[in-house]
């Protein structure tokens, strides 16, 4: 929270470059402070309350969040333009694919499934038929509402991140509005052909085993990206209808087969600023992981030519199943072994990803029943994100600040960043304060200002 809107003048200028109006930059600044500065549960509670001195009721949050006029407006798509102007580096690109869910007691909150009846192959469970020597307990015990989001997480040669995202819509939700229904697949393939990238640039695409799919490969193809992904192990080599093997079928010769040891240091190489260690995780002293390997460059079935990694981390496996053993599978087939492990070993940074997200930020503690405030929402907490992101990037380059102050900047997390953002911003409010103490004037408004910031009792949810 901050007490007046001129201590965040760095914030404001940043959002007048996403083509919306002062009236609604207004409310943006008030979420965007609320995500960065919120204590306890993130609520529009907390944003009607993030500029003190021109506080707002909370139904004003949770309206303005609804209105339909901000889907008509990619607002963050000019900040993350801006943010790729300031990429100085040539070098390879990570394009990070994954879901995420949220879940709510909840039956009316819309566009919502549950994990036993409404996602694709699950079937209800039957129900128990009463029994007369059992004792049943009367409360009833309401499935969870999910929502769900399929998140990219585009991580640059200089280690910016850049989010993207698209909404789950369920086929209820899609016939209610009008809209296409599509899978986690195919919003990934959409963001992987809508990436804001040059032709010709060098990008390999991560993810899950839910992403082994042909339209995903399709978009890569596409744009000539380069893609990692854990095969299925039911996907099949080549041959006669019938006869065909499976992939794991490698796996009953395991002891057999040509397995070669890897080690992977992820503080040292090549790719250690895309995982942004802290200071204390870097250096060729700290752990390594040793892989044991097995390699193949082969056809697939309904795939193509493709390199085969048969991965796992315990040594002298005799009886190997797929749960022992990870498949990858890329369409990068001149790439080294070594090159492909710890390419793949970044897919967990969007998991860390989500935790920040939801930890830091309080991305997944909303409460709304109009899934539109939802999307408004999650759009908004990408924007702070974007806005951290900025920040860290003009400070990287700042040469007022020394060599070591950079680093620093460079390091950081969204827990670090929202730190340097509290205290940036309250230095400011409280030169601002000091300045208005010089004239008579300046303490009569500061009196106002003040009284303005007493909170109302409206504004405190119950």
């Amino acid at each position: 929270m901050v007490i007046f809107a001129d201590s965040a003048k760095r914030l404001k200028g940043y959002l007048g470059q996403c083509g919306i109006k002062d009236r609604d930059a207004t409310m943006f600044m008030r979420m965007i402070l609320a995500f960065i500065f919120h204590r306890g549960s993130m609520s529009c509670s907390a944003a009607a309350g993030a500029i003190s001195s021109d506080p707002v009721h909370r139904g004003n949050i949770s309206r303005f969040l609804s209105h339909a006029r901000h889907r008509k407006v990619d607002f963050n798509k000019p900040l993350i333009e801006r943010l790729l102007r300031k990429e100085s580096k040539q070098g390879r690109f990570i394009f990070i694919v994954d879901a995420t869910q949220k879940t709510q007691a909840s039956k009316k909150v819309q566009n919502t499934y549950t994990c036993s009846a409404s996602l694709p192959g699950k079937k209800k469970k039957e129900s128990k038929k009463p029994s007369h020597k059992k004792r049943y307990n009367r409360a009833k015990a309401f499935p969870k509402s999910i929502h769900s989001f399929t998140f990219g997480l585009l991580i640059t040669p200089s280690g910016f991140r850049i989010p993207f995202q698209r909404p789950y819509y369920t086929n209820t939700h899609c016939k209610e509005h009008s809209l296409k229904h599509r899978s986690t697949a195919d919003s990934a393939a959409e963001m992987i052909r809508s990436l804001p990238l040059p032709e010709g640039a060098d990008v390999i695409v991560l993810g899950d085993s839910a992403y082994d799919a042909q339209v995903v490969r399709d978009a890569c193809e596409q744009r000539g990206y380069k893609w990692i992904f854990p095969s299925n192990a039911e996907r099949v080599y080549p041959g006669p209808r019938g006869q065909r093997q499976k992939l794991r079928s490698r796996l009953k010769d395991w002891e057999k087969l040509s397995v070669k040891r890897h080690r992977l240091r992820a503080s040292t190489g090549k790719y250690a600023n895309y995982r942004r260690l802290s200071k204390y995780r870097v250096g060729p002293k700290r752990k390594s992981q040793d892989y044991y390997v097995h390699q193949e460059k082969v056809e697939v079935h309904n795939v193509g030519y493709v390199q085969l990694v048969f991965s796992t981390m315990k040594e002298n496996l005799k009886n190997a199943t797929p749960d022992d053993v990870k498949i990858l599978m890329t369409n990068a087939v001149n790439m080294s072994v070594d090159e492909i492990i710890e390419l793949y070993s970044i897919r967990w940074q969007i998991e860390l990803f989500f935790k920040e997200l939801k930890t830091c930020l309080g991305f997944a503690q909303y409460s709304f029943k109009d899934f539109r405030a939802v999307e408004t929402w999650v759009e908004l907490a990408i924007t702070a994100i974007l806005f951290l992101e900025d920040l860290r990037a003009t400070r990287m380059v700042d040469k007022r600040l020394d060599a070591q102050r950079r680093q620093w900047w460079a390091r950081q997390r969204v827990h670090g960043l929202c730190h340097a953002v509290r205290q940036e911003f309250q230095i400011r409010e409280l030169k601002f304060i000091e300045d208005r103490l010089k004239t008579s004037g300046g303490i009569s408004k500061l009196k106002r200002w003040i009284s303005a910031a007493i909170p109302n009792e409206f504004r405190i949810s119950t």
